[in-house]
Order: structure tokens, then C-alpha cells, then sequence
């Protein structure tokens, strides 16, 4: 009998991410408090979202950091679209 060990994220008493790596258990749970500190900053400032778009767009803002990141630095979104197309193709080829 073999044992594995799972590692599952949860995020307001929902299963987000069920894996048997420790690192990337980690990376989620921080991009969701990243999430949450986003949620409550937009909130603060007097943006009115129903949770449900609220949690949809900082998840999405979190998961993409790093792109959008470039855009505050200049770069068109235009150009950060057509690097993520490239990476995708560079990914399947």
C-alpha cells in the first residue's frame, strides 16, 4: 500500500486546489491572500462589485501579477497578449 500525501487549499470553506506538491500549495494559498488584500483595497476604496466579480477579478489580477505588471510599466496590453499567445505556442510545440 503506497501513501500519498495531499496538500488542499481552501479558500472561504471551498476546495480550490487539491496537489501532492507542497510548493505549489503554497504559491496558490499566497496568490488567494494576494487576492483577498486586493478584494479589500477595491472594497475600501468605494468600488461597488457583487463578491462574486469581486473574487473573479482579483484572482484574475493575482494570478497575473507579473503581466500586469508590465502594463504598469508601459508596455500596451496588446503586446502582453501577444507574449502570452507566444508562450502558449512555445508550450505545445
Amino acid at each position: 500500500m503506497a501513501i500519498t500525501v495531499q496538500y488542499v487549499v481552501t479558500h472561504k470553506g471551498v476546495e480550490k486546489l487539491v496537489t501532492t506538491d507542497k510548493k505549489e500549495a503554497d504559491q496558490y494559498d499566497k496568490m488567494l491572500d494576494a487576492a483577498d488584500n486586493l478584494a479589500e483595497y477595491i472594497q475600501a476604496k468605494g468600488i461597488k462589485l457583487d463578491d462574486e466579480m469581486t473574487e473573479e477579478l482579483t484572482i484574475m489580477l493575482a494570478k497575473n501579477k507579473d503581466k500586469i505588471g508590465k502594463i504598469f510599466k508601459g508596455a500596451t496590453a496588446q503586446s502582453v497578449l501577444e507574449e502570452e499567445s507566444a508562450d502558449v505556442v512555445a508550450l505545445k510545440a
